[in-house]
């Protein structure tokens, strides 16, 4: 089995990750979590993906977009993936084309 194609940085009981996750799950999206340290100046591995220290911040290889800040990410699941879990007429377009 492969790994899931989105990977969730997050925080141990970070009430913003948590926003993510429950939206992810809601959606019924195969998704991998990776806690990361919790002093703002070690967070390398989110700075190199997004150019920002912050969490949450979500890596779609399915569009290939990266994303920080919970409201921002929950926009995107809901644009992208819609009620059902799967990704919009549009966005499989989009994803197509390119």
């Amino acid at each position: 089995m492969s790994d899931p194609a989105m990977t969730l940085y997050r925080l141990q009981a970070c009430p913003f990750c948590e926003r993510v996750v429950r939206l992810l799950e809601a959606y019924d999206l195969d998704y991998q979590s990776r806690f990361i340290e919790p002093m703002h100046s070690e967070r390398n591995a989110v700075k190199r993906l997004s150019g920002k220290r912050t969490v949450p911040a979500l890596v779609d290889d399915n569009t290939g977009v990266t994303l920080t800040e919970s409201a921002n990410i929950v926009s995107y699941l809901e644009t992208t993936y819609g009620d059902d879990g799967t990704l919009t007429a549009a966005a499989a377009t989009a994803e197509e084309g390119a």
